[in-house]
């Protein structure tokens, strides 16, 4: 019997630090049937949340759309700062194909809804990943180079327009919108004395793209070095945008012997968002020897570290066991 389809949206806003606003990102998505709110990422020394979102295709397109009507109403990019790099209120939307449903069908989805955001919210939409519509176009480092500063004069240039909506908003900045396959969005946590340039040469090495073309050593992960004043300390912030051939324990513990030779430490690390089972169970099963599903989560959970910083329960963090419950 074939499932029903199944999309997930994780979308990144550019505030982290409005309650009120927060809220009313929330509601705006519960209030859709058919969709469920999974998971809500506040980071206020980023100025970012990340809320993740999953349901009937339609109806997740619908939440997104409303997310786009709050952020319009609510955020003024012309007064926003945060660590991340970003390039608009809604920073980047992608949508996730989960079951019963193909990425070209997604991305079918994303134009629909980019043309309406440009029609009726005036909102520079930028296509990218399985979405975009030009090679230079699919990576997000490269749209969003130069950051919300620099958008204006970026969009200068015909290579760089938006594919909907207006040249320009200076109120909302642009958005990224298209659809990709899973990527998991992960910080690894350098100890509080360790500086930003030694954050910025670990990813660097960690990085597929490497530094002064010199490849790094995991061509599945994007990565770079910065520094939260939340934490009191820097990380590693971490894409893994090829999760099927990218272990996260084989670069967590790549990441911990780096550090020891630059004479730094690495003291956990921090899922942003969800994860689907399989991929967390991959970094636990060397060191679990039973086989048993349990074990191997529990395992991968104290092996990466992932209650460093905040308390971390798998059964809240990976995505089939939300969706199960819900």
């Amino acid at each position: 019997m074939p499932k029903s389809p199944l999309l997930e949206c994780i979308v990144n806003v550019s505030e982290g630090r409005n309650a009120t606003t927060l809220a009313a990102f929330a509601a705006a998505i519960e209030s859709v049937p058919g969709c469920m709110l999974l998971h809500q990422d506040v980071g206020a020394g980023a100025h970012r949340t990340v809320f993740t979102f999953a349901g009937r295709p339609q109806a997740v397109v619908d939440a997104a759309r409303l997310v786009y009507s709050v952020a319009a109403e609510r955020i003024d990019m012309r007064t926003h700062h945060g660590e991340h790099p970003r390039i608009g209120a809604v920073d980047v939307c992608p949508f996730v194909p989960i079951s019963g449903i193909s990425l070209p069908e997604v991305v079918a989805l994303t134009q629909v809804l980019g043309q309406e955001l440009g029609e009726s919210l005036g909102i520079p939409v930028f296509l990218y990943a399985a979405s975009a519509t030009a090679a230079h176009r699919a990576n997000l480092a490269d749209i969003r180079r130069g950051g919300y500063e620099g958008l204006a004069e970026k969009v200068k240039d015909p290579a760089w327009l938006p594919d909907f909506g207006p040249r320009y908003n200076p109120t909302f900045g642009a958005t990224v919108l298209g659809a990709r396959p899973f990527l998991i969005a992960w910080n690894i946590n350098l100890a509080p004395n360790v500086p930003l340039a030694t954050a910025k040469a670990l990813a660097a090495k960690l990085r597929g793209s490497g530094s002064q073309g010199k490849p790094g050593l995991f061509p599945g992960l994007r990565a770079i070095g910065w520094h939260l004043p939340e934490y009191g300390r820097c990380q590693i912030s971490c894409n893994v945008v090829d999760a099927e051939k990218t272990d996260l324990a084989k670069v967590y513990l790549t990441a911990v012997s780096l550090a020891k030779e630059m004479g730094a430490d690495v003291t956990g690390s921090e899922l942003i968002g969800l994860i689907p089972e399989r991929y967390l169970r991959r970094a636990g099963k060397a060191f679990s020897f039973s086989g048993d599903r349990e074990e191997e989560l529990d395992a991968a959970v104290e092996v990466l570290g992932l209650g460093d910083l905040t308390p971390f329960n798998w059964r809240e963090r990976v995505l089939e066991a939300l969706l199960a419950s819900h």
